[in-house]
């Protein structure tokens, strides 16, 4: 990512989402910043505080997708939050600083999962090592002052195998392991489960409060072993897990994700036109608003949020919220809250032209999806053109006579003209069709008809 150019970055979000070039402009030029911002002198880096954006436009446009493709291209911690889980309970609703610790979570996870990555391979020989030992107890290597004695028989004591026996049985089970011969093979493995504590219940708006207690507890109690029967591929996997937590130092990972979550981290404020005051709502229901908005401001501008990993400073995350803003508009939002975004973007809605487009040029299009669903039922499916077209049309259709719900028409369009043939896919493997503008005509018939029927099904 730090390599992208600004124009690159765009050239990766076209990819998967159409159109909308203003916001990805926007975003990249945002990305493109950071890594600019690294490249300058400490004194100079700490005073360049990131640019958030607020996105604006109907729902299924793509504000969310700009946000979470765009974390997906940059490695960065990314979390995404709707404003409207903070005003769920009482006054202020839930604490906003959760957000922050929650990308603090993914930022452990992020960081340990590349750590692991680089000790893998140790910890591959290391797992294959201890699986050989599991096959082979009596080939581990005796610590002094270990092993097994019987006062009662001591004649009994079996005799031990001589150590070039033990290599070339070991080299063997090794060789079988490597070419799955053992895969099936159960065996008995040792677990860590965690000890027992006692469950602390939350009360609404304290859950952050009451993960911490919990947490708290559970290390007073170590954790507990126990046996498990489990083939031989899964006790594999186990003990990779088990020799790289041994690896991974996670004092380091846990300073190695502050650093990336300060300095790298994007939140995603999802639906925040709804905390916006507006003449139409109640006036205690504004004045609760108001208070998570005021809640917002210092996590925003940048404050100091207390995690079980440590102080996390918010001063160079970056923040990216989005909003449809059809009841109330970005002036509804205190003008102190106005001023932590102070980039803005609109997002145009969608024609029929654009839905084609989302039908045909995207990785992940619909039709690819529903291609290779099939498929696994060995029923090949294929859209012409002007089926393509006639759904594209539909859908704009729909929208404009109904409720404008965007892209996401098209799954509810796409379903209904699939259903039947979802259904029968089993009866009819090794079929092939070809879904034309008369089929799709066909299945919409009834809806397209009945503008009651369609408000309902489309």
């Amino acid at each position: 990512m730090s390599n992208l150019t600004p124009r690159e970055i765009v050239s990766e979000l076209d990819k998967f989402i159409i159109g909308q070039s203003d916001a990805k402009r926007m975003v990249a030029i945002a990305m493109r910043n950071r890594w600019r911002r690294q490249q300058l002198p400490p004194e100079l880096r700490d005073e360049i505080a990131p640019k958030n954006i607020i996105m604006m436009g109907p729902t299924g446009v793509g504000k969310t997708e700009i946000a979470r493709r765009l974390a997906k291209l940059s490695g960065c911690p990314f979390f995404k939050v709707e404003a409207t889980k903070f005003t769920e309970v009482g006054y202020v609703g839930r604490d906003v600083e959760s957000m922050v610790r929650d990308l603090m979570e993914i930022g452990i996870n992020l960081v340990r999962k590349e750590e692991m990555e680089k000790v893998k391979v140790k910890a591959e020989k290391h797992a294959e090592d201890a699986l050989l030992d599991i096959l082979l107890p009596s080939s581990k290597p005796k610590q002094p002052g270990m092993g097994f004695f019987n006062p009662a028989a001591p004649e009994e004591q079996p005799q031990e195998q001589p150590a070039s026996d033990q290599s070339s049985t070991r080299e063997k089970f090794r060789k079988m392991w490597r070419e799955g011969k053992l895969d099936e093979r159960e065996v008995e493995l040792e677990v860590s489960v965690q000890g027992g504590g006692v469950e602390i219940m939350s009360m609404p708006g304290m859950e952050d409060m009451g993960m911490q207690v919990n947490d708290m507890i559970g290390k007073m109690f170590p954790n507990k072993k126990k046996m498990r029967k489990v083939n031989i591929r899964e006790a594999y996997e186990i003990l990779i897990q088990q020799e790289s937590d041994k690896l991974i130092d996670m004092d380091n990972v846990a300073e190695l994700a502050r650093e990336r979550v300060e300095q790298s981290g994007i939140l995603f404020l999802d639906e925040i036109d709804k905390i916006a005051g507006n003449q139409e709502g109640g006036g205690s229901a504004n004045i609760s608003r108001e208070g998570v908005q005021r809640d917002l401001l210092p996590v925003v501008e940048g404050c100091v949020v207390n995690t079980k990993y440590g102080m996390v400073k918010t001063d160079h995350i970056l923040f990216i919220s989005a909003g449809a803003f059809s009841y109330a508009k970005p002036s509804d939002l205190i003008p102190e809250l106005q001023g932590r975004f102070p980039l803005r973007v609109e997002l145009t809605s969608l024609d029929k032209d654009d839905f084609y487009r989302i039908l045909t040029e995207p990785q992940n299009a619909l039709t690819v999806q529903y291609k290779a669903l099939l498929e696994t039922e060995n029923l090949s499916i294929d859209f012409s053109k002007e089926a393509l077209e006639e759904v594209a049309f539909n859908a704009q259709k729909f929208n404009e006579e109904t409720e404008n719900i965007g892209a996401r028409r098209l799954y509810t369009i796409m379903e209904k003209i699939l259903s039947d043939l979802s259904f029968e896919a089993p009866d009819r493997s090794g079929d092939s069709i070809v879904i034309d503008k008369e089929y799709v005509q066909e299945q919409l018939q009834d809806v397209t008809e009945d503008r009651d029927l369609s408000r309902y099904i489309l």
